[in-house]
């Protein structure tokens, strides 16, 4: 009997031609055109050009949750610690040192010496203001839940900063070493989140030169970074990232040489870039996770996602293992429960596995009282090929799925307001290691919550607080095995990330999906 995994990605009725031929036509042509096409000395003007598909709504790390943004992040501004990605190992970055005081206190004693890029010293007042500012519900963060543990920050002399939790919070120190950026009190004062997207100030490796809003940012080298940090002194002098929806255009450009970097290329067009005399493809799995949310509230637009048997329904009809084999590629894993297999707290024990299974799909679609299936919107905003292939399965049992794709910020936008029934979205952490900064963004009352089980949200309350990472764990199993049990969402997989350079550049990619242009060099 053949392997099934060896058929064609979908039923051949429910999967157009045109959906294949057409991107990859277009891809052909690309590589045609621009073959003859003069390359951009980009080594010789010290300049690395990257493209990317989305634009950060805002580039203050605190109101944005777009990748791009994150990357931005991380190089223009610095945390308080600093996690090795390969390690894992905690290093003081804008504090030299720090102490546990007691189960709700974190002590840190900073750095001295540092200025931020606009001649404003670091001190205590800039980790105070930030830190309380942000975790002030009032002031509407993005990205709430990475601040949302805080209680209050306080000032005990120049150089030392006391942070107090809401409650004992065992992940502070991985949020503190990723995501919580300092930014300059006196600056943020005066000019407010809008100011500081506007005008970007950090203490980070490369600082902002120029912005335009939904087109492009500037990075130049910051010559007096501080010697002691842990990221690298940067060795490129200037960073130009454009931000290019059309896939097809960014490939274009990075093989006619006008881009030197881009990422999260399809699989099949990575490896053909790859062959090219002048690119190089690499690879590598990351903390991205992929996975469908259905909006089970009172007011959702599909009712049909009420019912639990055709949440199942639609679990079951998608073929995971033929989608990561044809599509998704390089070291992707299938994922059971809403996190990422690495980060603390995660676990797929006791939770319910639906492997596929078209026929028992169709059943529970008759038992619910949908033997001809139904029509739904699909809102998604990246990695299109995927939702395609999700959307054929769908078809094949008879959920008429209907795409809408969106940019991130409007996709986010319309799942909060109540007005997006199924959802293919993916989902990094922002950085974090540890599951506190996964499941709960989703099932904990937040404003991504869409299905709102109490049970669930108690669970998760309780392992985010919880200190011995026994309890923890099994508490965090509690969560994940309802949240399975019920359906609620579809884990689909991890996802890896295609990057394509040019031969003349020196990267390395991380699983934490960050990319770290102090560490790039020309060869």
């Amino acid at each position: 009997m053949a392997d099934r995994r060896a058929v064609p990605l979908v039923p051949p009725s429910a999967l157009s031609v045109a959906t294949v031929v057409r991107p990859m036509a277009a891809f052909a042509a690309a590589i045609a055109l621009c073959l003859a096409a003069p390359a951009w000395a980009n080594k010789k003007d010290d300049t690395l050009r990257m493209a990317y598909d989305q634009a950060p709504e805002s580039v203050d790390p605190y109101f944005n949750n777009v990748r791009v943004g994150v990357i931005i992040a991380a190089n223009v501004w610095d945390t308080l610690l600093y996690r090795d990605p390969l390690t894992n190992e905690y290093k003081g970055q804008l504090a030299e040192s720090w102490k546990q005081t007691d189960d709700k206190t974190l002590e840190f004693k900073l750095r001295k010496g540092i200025k931020f890029h606009n001649g404003e010293p670091f001190d205590a007042d800039s980790v105070v203001y930030t830190l309380n500012f942000v975790a002030d519900p009032r002031n509407k963060a993005t990205t709430q839940q990475n601040v949302q543990w805080i209680d209050r920050v306080e000032k005990v002399d120049q150089y030392t900063v006391r942070i107090h939790t809401k409650e004992p919070f065992p992940a502070a120190k991985e949020y503190l070493s990723t995501t919580v950026a300092i930014h300059p009190a006196v600056y943020y004062k005066q000019v407010g989140p809008a100011g500081m997207n506007a005008k970007p100030v950090g203490t980070g490796p490369y600082k902002v030169t120029d912005y335009q809003p939904g087109k492009s940012i500037t990075l130049e080298r910051n010559a007096d970074y501080f010697k002691d940090s842990p990221k690298q002194q940067p060795k490129i002098g200037k960073v130009v990232i454009r931000f290019i929806p059309d896939r097809q255009t960014q490939m274009a450009e990075v093989i006619s040489g006008q881009e030197d970097f881009i990422m999260s290329v399809p699989k099949d067009q990575a490896e053909q870039l790859g062959s090219m005399p002048n690119l190089q493809a690499v690879s590598g799995n990351t903390m991205r996770i992929v996975f469908m949310q259905m909006n089970t509230l009172p007011n959702t637009p599909a009712p049909q996602l009420k019912d639990e048997r055709v949440r199942k329904a639609i679990a079951l009809s998608i073929d995971r293992e033929a989608i990561i084999k044809n599509i998704v590629g390089g070291d992707a894993k299938i994922l059971n429960t809403i996190c990422t297999p690495s980060q603390v707290g995660c676990t797929d024990k006791g939770a319910t596995i639906y492997n596929y299974d078209p026929a028992q799909a169709k059943k529970l679609l008759a038992e619910a009282g949908y033997p001809n299936g139904f029509d739904i919107d699909i809102v998604a905003y990246r990695e299109r090929n995927q939702t395609e292939a999700i959307i054929n399965y769908l078809r094949a049992v008879g959920i008429r799925a209907k795409l809408n794709f969106l940019q991130y910020a409007a996709m986010r936008d319309m799942i909060r307001a109540g007005k997006a029934s199924l959802t293919h979205q993916t989902w990094g952490s922002n950085l974090v290691n540890d599951a506190s900064a996964s499941t709960p963004v989703y099932f904990a009352f937040g404003s991504d919550d869409i299905n709102r089980d109490e049970k669930v949200k108690q669970w998760l309350d309780e392992a985010d607080r919880t200190i011995d990472p026994a309890k923890r764990d099994a508490t965090y199993q509690e969560a994940l095995a309802r949240i399975s049990s019920q359906a609620y969402a579809v884990p689909l997989w991890s996802l890896p990330v295609y990057y394509v350079a040019s031969q003349e550049l020196n990267f390395k990619p991380y699983p934490d999906e960050l990319v770290r242009f102090w560490e790039m060099s020309w060869k």
